[in-house]
């Protein structure tokens, strides 16, 4: 177990948990709104599965932004259609212009969309190769982003198991992609702290919490687990920061919602999983075999299902969102902590 350092005084996050009946909802209609991105002004912005990004308001209105050719690299006819198709956008994250950066699911790049939707592929492949299971995005103060590959394996719901470890990390920088890092049991959502000195590592069918040292030329050295080795029912997906240093954490499939305080210690924010269908999920994924999609199906809650994400917006940074893969809309709540800056927040 490895510690970090933490905010001064008692941890606001201990005894907490969260009340239901304080649960409020925004947005509407949405279609696998797996990641959320919040600016300072209370717009959020969320993955949305026809090929896009929905645009919502504080006062709920929305607008779904969807994919299409960017005019200025004059794509049409076969090749616009080809950018576009199987799109399934899943990580987001602000480029320094305000434009989107998504790790696309469906069509295993890293691209970039406009605020209008107009789309180009910043990255496709490594020494010709396909990157594989194109998963997650991050931009670093120093304008470097942060690429996760979760599998290579195809269909990438085989490597739902715990006998794989074939992701890895790669680090985009003035347009050169190197690996950075590799052998990832499903390599999920990865944050900086707050001095962007590690990078945490969400390894899904790991269920566990890894982080390595950033060093100046973006190398990583000294990996370690941070935390429990085992995060318990479920597997991780989603992680971020609140501003004490606490990383919380979304277990998907059972539908769990922790955090790991800067001690390693897990904290149990809430757990709204189907008893059964959880346990017959731990039950298939120790076998070290992929877990059947019936199973995995059955799986999830009533507040958020498949609960992937987590989010903190709000003008303090109070409101905590919480993404999905089969909810319609996007349940909120306050927190007792506010969550830790990222690069874009102003």
């Amino acid at each position: 177990m490895t510690l970090i350092k933490h905010g001064k005084g008692p941890n606001p996050l201990k005894g907490f948990s969260i009340d239901r009946s304080s649960i409020r909802y925004i947005g509407e209609e949405l279609q696998r709104p797996e990641c959320i991105l919040a600016e300072s002004n209370g717009v959020l912005w969320a993955a949305d599965a026809r090929g896009g990004v929905m645009k919502i308001n504080p006062d709920g209105a929305q607008e779904l932004i969807v994919q299409k050719a960017d005019e200025h690299f004059d794509l049409t006819g076969d090749a616009a259609e080809s950018l576009l198709s199987g799109t399934l956008p899943n990580g987001l994250a602000f480029a320094s212009n305000g434009d989107i950066l998504i790790s696309n699911f469906g069509t295993d790049r890293l691209e970039l969309m406009t605020r209008k939707g107009e789309t180009r592929v910043l990255l496709e492949e490594m020494d010709g190769n396909p990157l594989g299971k194109v998963n997650f995005v991050l931009r670093d103060s120093k304008d470097r982003i942060w690429i996760t590959i979760s599998t290579m394996v195809n269909p990438w719901s085989d490597a739902i198991c715990s006998s794989l470890a074939d992701g890895y990390i790669i680090l985009l920088e003035n347009g050169e992609p190197r690996i950075v890092a590799d052998g990832f049991q499903f390599t999920n959502e990865i944050r900086l702290d707050a001095n962007e000195e590690w990078l945490y590592v969400a390894e899904t069918t790991g269920k566990r919490v890894t982080r390595l040292r950033v060093q100046e030329d973006g190398s990583l050295t000294d990996r370690q687990t941070f935390g429990p080795d085992n995060l318990g029912a479920g597997v991780i997906d989603g992680i971020a920061f609140d501003s004490y240093g606490n990383l919380w954490a979304t277990m998907i499939f059972s539908d769990r919602l922790i955090a790991i305080t800067p001690d390693g210690e897990l904290l149990e924010l809430m757990d709204d999983g189907d008893p059964e269908a959880t346990a017959s999920f731990e039950k298939a994924f120790a076998t070290g075999r992929p877990v059947p999609f019936d199973i995995t199906m059955k799986c999830g809650g009533s507040v958020c299902n498949w609960l992937a994400s987590v989010t903190f917006g709000g003008t303090d940074l109070r409101t905590v969102y919480l993404g999905s893969l089969r909810s319609t809309a996007i349940p909120y709540f306050e927190s007792p902590v506010a969550g830790l800056p990222m690069v874009h927040w102003q």
